[in-house]
């Protein structure tokens, strides 16, 4: 039998709550404690040519990528297969997660009217079937960069009408109208990311709240547009809260959910707490079909848009 989902702070036999000072006592862990990386976690480098085709597609017309700028461990495999998940809204995000290494800055650069086009351009080129966009937050702006996203969707469907297209999205602020905007454009899917538990939220997540994104993701499950989310572990949560996440998500429409391996990008960062074994995220996935979701992937490299493509087929 595998074991459930371990954190590395220590409790008392029988315990099951955390007292406020073994909260004090976690944070104060996490910022001197390091979790040596285990020999099973690797990372695939990209070595082909696809992979040099897609960087200079990418370079060439000025984008950017999360698969860059989150340090995604799977940009190796994913640029040699010819795929890459395009970051709109340019490359400063007005958050400042504790996960993320996305650039940050309350004053980010205006908009560029011409980033539509180009990733239009760069999935055509790329001959993709299946697109993936994500964007920064952009809080600075009245509609929250809602507009930009209708106009990157729309551009894409008239350079490469064939194209598949999968969105991961901001929550607006809340803004369920601007979310509506989204869906008016009818993408194949949506996801927006629940990151953690709810008690971690606070600490990982910056300005986004829990039952914020619920509400996102509710919107876009009614809308019939299959609603998909990711999570990352290894940042402190317990077996049962990951299913307690699980079941909220479920509750609202989730039909797709990715679980991941947090990594710490810089020391700046939040820590690892905990590497998760591979046989724990095969457990979850069991659990988390079990409860209703009907695909799931999980592992320790998997990130929200990893394998994509497969999400689209079943």
């Amino acid at each position: 039998m595998i074991a459930p989902l371990r954190v590395s702070v220590a409790r008392p036999k029988g315990t099951f709550i955390l007292t406020m000072q073994e909260e004090q006592a976690r944070a104060s862990k996490r910022t001197v404690v390091r979790v040596r990386k285990p020999e099973w976690l690797k990372i695939r480098l990209g070595d082909n040519s696809t992979f040099t085709d897609t960087k200079q597609t990418i370079e060439g017309h000025g984008l950017n990528t999360i698969c860059h700028s989150g340090k995604c461990p799977n940009q190796g495999e994913c640029w040699s297969a010819g795929t890459a998940t395009f970051m709109i809204g340019g490359a400063v995000c007005t958050r400042a997660c504790r996960f993320c290494n996305t650039l940050s800055s309350k004053t980010p650069a205006p908009l560029d009217p011409l980033e539509p086009m180009k990733v239009a351009q760069s999935i055509k080129k790329m001959n993709l079937r299946h697109a993936v966009i994500t964007s920064v937050d952009r809080d600075d702006l009245e509609d929250y960069g809602a507009a930009h996203w209708v106009r990157t969707i729309e551009e894409i469907r008239r350079v490469a009408p064939e194209v598949t297209i999968e969105v991961l999205i901001p929550d607006f602020n809340g803004r369920l109208d601007y979310v509506d905007q989204i869906i008016a454009c009818r993408p194949r899917i949506i996801s927006h990311n629940l990151e953690t538990i709810r008690r971690l939220t606070p600490e990982v997540r910056h300005i986004a709240t829990y039952d914020q994104s619920l509400s996102v993701l509710k919107r876009i499950a009614e809308s019939g547009i299959p609603a998909k989310t990711g999570i990352m572990l290894g940042l402190g949560e317990t077996e049962e809260e990951v299913l307690e996440l699980i079941d909220d998500a479920h509750a609202v429409g989730v039909s797709i959910m990715t679980i991941g391996q947090y990594l710490q990008p810089t020391r700046r960062h939040l820590p690892v707490v905990e590497y998760v074994h591979p046989k724990q995220f095969a457990r979850l996935r069991t659990l988390g079909l079990e409860r209703g979701l009907r695909h799931i992937e999980s592992g320790p490299l998997i990130r929200s848009s990893y394998h994509a493509e497969r999400h689209v087929l079943d």
